[in-house]
């Protein structure tokens, strides 16, 4: 049986933490343009320099975070992350609102985590243009984000939910629940 992504992590933590240090001294434009040149690679080498950067731009972040291939990050600075983290293939993350996200959180391919809108009150512009409105989302520890979902701005999910693949969700999450639909709706107790 092969080693857990917690074991390999441990393995080679002091190794990480060097090349997180050594890559900090760099400008966030080359950091970010690292990122971009080795989002689409999905060995184990990337994903742990996914890692490594990640580190340099998140104020907190946790161990043993395994990011997928071709995911977006914007508002890098207003992120706070757990441990134990799997962001899959695809995802898209706006955090500029502020997001946080606890640990043991897996959140499948495809979804994304948004923490803006768009206003619309200024009827002299088109929406696309009117200010916009920022809203902190939480995901709390052990949550399991089913593929193709939207968290929306403002929501907060409670400690070990399960939202279904496809779900929208945008409004708060009891825990110890499964969620799905557009928008979410309760679905039963776990």
């Amino acid at each position: 049986m092969g080693k857990s992504g917690r074991e390999i992590f441990g393995k080679y933590k002091t190794i990480i933490l060097i090349c997180t240090g050594t890559l900090k001294v760099f400008p966030k434009f080359f950091l970010i343009f690292l990122w971009n040149c080795i989002s689409n690679h999905s060995q184990l080498p990337f994903v742990a320099f996914r890692y490594v950067l990640l580190k340099c731009f998140v104020p907190k972040c946790g161990d043993n975070i395994k990011v997928g291939t071709n995911v977006q990050i914007i508002g890098w600075d207003k992120i706070e992350l757990g441990s134990n983290i799997s962001i899959h293939s695809n995802c898209y993350i706006d955090a500029s609102g502020g997001l946080k996200i606890g640990d043991d959180v897996s959140v499948a391919h495809n979804s994304s985590i948004l923490t803006t809108n768009h206003g619309w009150s200024d009827d002299t512009l088109p929406i696309k243009y009117n200010p916009l409105s920022f809203r902190k989302v939480i995901i709390n520890d052990d949550v399991w984000i089913g593929c193709g979902c939207r968290i929306l701005a403002g929501t907060v999910i409670q400690s070990r939910s399960i939202i279904a693949a496809g779900a929208v969700v945008n409004r708060s999450i009891e825990g110890n629940s499964i969620y799905g639909g557009i928008p979410a709706k309760f679905i039963k107790k776990i």
